[in-house]
This record gives C-alpha cells, sequence and structure tokens, in this order.
C-alpha cells in the first residue's frame, strides 16, 4: 500500500504555521513539506473567533513576522487585519499552495526501524482516513482546543432565557443592539468584548463586566508614533527591524520591573488607570488582583478604551461571585441581580496540546505528562517532532520565529551529516517542575495533562527573548542531550506497518 510521503508535514496553517512554511523553503529548499489545516481557512486563532472586537493584545511590529515588515499604521491590530497579513504573507511567498484544508490529524505512529512517521487524518466534513508518511512532524496547532471554549456549570444556566454565548463561537446573527449585556470574565476577552459591545452603531443598552476577581489591566497606544515616523524616514526592512527591537525591550523592561520590583509596578498601573477612571472610581474593589503581576497575563487595553466605556457609564463592572442564573439574569452571592437579555461567559480556553493528537513511537502511545520539554520545542523520547508554543509574557511569534529557524538548522545538520532520526533524552537527575509558571484556570485545569520542563537548560522555560535567541538562533544544534541515529539499510529493517485505526 503505497503512502504520499513529505520530508516535513507542518501541523495547522496559523501564524506559526505559515513563519514555519517560510523558513523551511528558505533555509530548506531542498526538503518537501506540506501543510495540514483541520478548518476551511488559513489563520488560526485569528479565522476562528469572530466577537466583536477582537484584537491582538500585543503590538503587531513583535507578533508579525520577522521577515515580514507590518506596515499598517496601528500597533494593536484588530483580528480581520490580522488574518489578512497571514494570508498576504503565505500568497507572497507561495506558501499558500502547500496547505490542504479540511485535514485534520488525529494520530500519529513513530517508527524507528523506517525513521517515518505515518499519519492518520480525517478529511473533509465524512471526515475520510487518509494516511500520509513525514520525516519530521512539526506541530504549530498552538494549545488550546479549537472545538470547545471552558464554561463552568453554573446553576441554573438553563433557566436563562435569553442567548448565552461563548466567545469562542460567537453567533453571526446575534444582534446586541440596544440590549443590556452581562460579561462573565475578566481576562484579555473580556476586556476587548465590554468596549467593543459598548461602543458603535450596533452599541448595547448597556454592557456589565461581571469578574469573579480582578485583573492586572494596562494601558498601551494602539498607534505606535514611533515606529510610524521611522517608516516615513527609513526603508521599511530596517524601520521594521528598529520598532522591533524597541518593542522587545520595552516589554522585557516592564516584565522585569513588574517581577522584581511589583509594588512599584501596582503604583504605575493605579496612577495610570485613576488618571483615566477619576479618583472616585472603586480601584482597589476591581482593580487590585490577589496574585502578583504576572502570575497572570497581563491585559492590555488600547488608548484604554475599557476605561474610557467605564467613565463614561457606557458600562460597569461589578466583582462578585454567581450563586445562580434566573430567566432574567445572574443572582449574586452578594444577594444582588444582574438584568441581562444575553450573557457572554467569557470563561476562558479548555488547553490542548497539539490539538489532541496521539502520538505513538514504536508501539507505545505517549504520555504529555510523562515528557520533558527540550528547548521549550521538543519532547523527550519523542524523535522527529517539534512544536511551536509562543512566549506566555510577550508575543507568540518571536518564540514561534526562534523555534522554526531551529528547526530548520537541526534537519540541515541533520541531513549534512546523514542522521535520519533526533530525540531528546532527558537527564534521570533532572528536577521537574510544571511547564506554565501561571496561576491562571486554564492552566491549572491542565496541568496534570501537560509536559513538564527541567531546572536547567536545555530543559527549562526562561520566557525571555535574548537568552532563546542565543539559544535558538545561535546555540550549537549538536547538544548532548540530543540522540542522533543513521537509519538502517533497507535489507536490516522491516517494512512499514499500517496498523488499523480508521
Amino acid at each position: 500500500m503505497s503512502v504520499e510521503h513529505v520530508d516535513v508535514l507542518i501541523v495547522g496553517a496559523g501564524l506559526s504555521g505559515i513563519s514555519a512554511a517560510w523558513h523551511l523553503q528558505t533555509a530548506c529548499a531542498g526538503l518537501s513539506y506540506a501543510i495540514v489545516e483541520g478548518r476551511e481557512q488559513m489563520g488560526g486563532t485569528w479565522d476562528l473567533f469572530r466577537y466583536p472586537g477582537i484584537r491582538s493584545d500585543s503590538d503587531m511590529y513583535t507578533l508579525g513576522y520577522r521577515f515580514r515588515p507590518w506596515r499598517n499604521a496601528k500597533a494593536i491590530a484588530d483580528g480581520p487585519s490580522i488574518k489578512a497579513y497571514i494570508e498576504d504573507t503565505a500568497h507572497e511567498f507561495g506558501i499558500d499552495r502547500a496547505i490542504r484544508y479540511r485535514h485534520r490529524l488525529v494520530r500519529a505512529e513513530w517508527s524507528s526501524a523506517d525513521a517515518r512517521w505515518l499519519v492518520h487524518l480525517e478529511v473533509g466534513a465524512d471526515r475520510t482516513p487518509l494516511r500520509l508518511s513525514c520525516g519530521f512532524l512539526y506541530s504549530c496547532a498552538g494549545y488550546y482546543d479549537y472545538g470547545q471554549g471552558y464554561t463552568p456549570a453554573w446553576p441554573g444556566a438553563s433557566d436563562f432565557v435569553g442567548p448565552l454565548v461563548h466567545p469562542q463561537h460567537w453567533p453571526a446573527d446575534l444582534d446586541y443592539r440596544g440590549k443590556r449585556v452581562v460579561v462573565i470574565g475578566s481576562g484579555a476577552t473580556a476586556v476587548t468584548l465590554v468596549p467593543a459591545m459598548a461602543n458603535g452603531d450596533r452599541a448595547a443598552a448597556h454592557v456589565t463586566m461581571l469578574q469573579r476577581s480582578p485583573t492586572y489591566i494596562a494601558t498601551l497606544p494602539s498607534v505606535d508614533t514611533v515606529a510610524n515616523a521611522l517608516r516615513r524616514v527609513l526603508p521599511s526592512k530596517l524601520a521594521y527591524a528598529i520598532s522591533r527591537w524597541k518593542n522587545v525591550a520595552r516589554s522585557m523592561f516592564y516584565y522585569s520591573i513588574a517581577r522584581s520590583r511589583p509594588e512599584t509596578f501596582k503604583k504605575a498601573l493605579r496612577t495610570d488607570a485613576t488618571a483615566q477612571l477619576g479618583a472616585d472610581f472603586p480601584f482597589e474593589e476591581h482593580f487590585s488582583p490577589r496574585y502578583q503581576p504576572w502570575d497572570e497575563r497581563l491585559c492590555m487595553v488600547p488608548d484604554g478604551d475599557l476605561f474610557v466605556a467605564l467613565r463614561e457609564q457606557r458600562a460597569s463592572i461589578v466583582t462578585d461571585t454567581i450563586e445562580r442564573f434566573d430567566a432574567t439574569g445572574i443572582v449574586l452571592q452578594s444577594g444582588a441581580h444582574l438584568d441581562a437579555d444575553i450573557i457572554v461567559a467569557a470563561t476562558g480556553l479548555r488547553m490542548s496540546l497539539l490539538s489532541g493528537v496521539t502520538l505513538v513511537v514504536d508501539g507505545a502511545v505517549v504520555d504529555l505528562a510523562q515528557c520533558m520539554t527540550y528547548k521549550g520545542m521538543m519532547l523527550s523520547d519523542v524523535p522527529n517532532m517539534a512544536a511551536a508554543v509562543g512566549y506566555t509574557n510577550a508575543s507568540w511569534t518571536l518564540k514561534c520565529d526562534l523555534i522554526a529557524q531551529h528547526v530548520c538548522r537541526l534537519l540541515n545538520y541533520m541531513g549534512a551529516r546523514g542522521y535520519a532520526q533526533v530525540t531528546p533524552r532527558r537527564d534521570p537527575s533532572m528536577t521537574e517542575t510544571p511547564v506554565f509558571d501561571f496561576t491562571s484556570g486554564y492552566v491549572q485545569r491542565a496541568l496534570a495533562h501537560l509536559p513538564k520542563q527541567g531546572d536547567r537548560a536545555p530543559w527549562k522555560l526562561y520566557q525571555n527573548y535574548v537568552k532563546d535567541l542565543f539559544s535558538l538562533r545561535h546555540g550549537r544544534v549538536d547538544d548532548p542531550a540530543l540522540e542522533f541515529r543513521t537509519v538502517p539499510a533497507p535489507s536490516q529493517r522491516p517494512a512499514l506497518e499500517f496498523a488499523a485505526h480508521d
């Protein structure tokens, strides 16, 4: 039975998948590749989410690709603009021709005897089985479940007579004009939705953000005036590179201050918010979290749009706990009642590393929780596989671009020396710690099923772009933690077997 083979199979056609393809065809021109995408269009996150106001929470000079400048005036971009940027990049470099849509990877089996993966896919609406093989599997599918967001089981939720909507599955025909809306949550999605639904021609009558506990929120200008000025006087690529490094340095500086001098950082956030909300606003109640800055991801609001909506009383914020739903809204534990025509559950994601794909290595199913991450991109004892996982404290694409470069360096090193298999092997004495040092609910709910990180390089995640730059772009490829092997001669190995999983 013949199966189509490619040297590298990329899973996912979002920001990181298009980056991976560009690096492969640029640095590894002799290798064949294909991209499988479970959805009908490219874009990943930026195709999936369609809720009002969907935007980046990082500036596009760092969220954008290093190899293709972001040319729009706005640094904090809306979702459709980011999706168009991804599509334009794929088209400009011919990457779009390598994408196979509605191809969902469900299982991948590694054979050391043949030094290749046999991947099982489901194609189209009827999930027709299809198998491909590849020498290297490169997951760029993110770390959350595209099929379902997280919604708590609230008492009485079925009693509510209006729409109860999760932002991950926003109804295209949802009309909230003139309606009373309650948005449950305090994370990035909630702080985006509230001002978006409170503004414009389709504005709700009033939007209430109901949070169980506060989140740290910082204002960020939507327009980078320095970047736009540089673009007017310098060549596009040079201006982009300077702006990118300026914003990387700014992000690292603020993160460092937040972790080393949290009280100073909190005071600065309070001063900024109070200047926009007014001195009488109950800041401590609604914007003073119990945790320290960056124990959870900091929320950014462009031009303080959330604060503007609160100040102008088009929106309000309530910090309380839900007791139950009823037909007309939400009963709170304080005894108060929030009247609502529409309730939005901006309550987070379900983490699903590798999109729930079952990995099998030489007949044994891989338990991700027993693995350790190598340089934040490979898994211990799993050969010829990498995953693009970005930063939690900076722009996602910064880390994904570095991983793509390192994958290419690794593949070229193997090709030049005749190696067919590379496997990270952990030191048994390595101390394990959680892979994400985050207290966010979506992380805590998934930690038991996620890989671990170690206590030292190359098994430790530093969440630091400069350190990763030296490690991934310039660090040695022939790492002692990697085991390289050649493939046996055809006469010395068995034929590739096809297990029946269809």
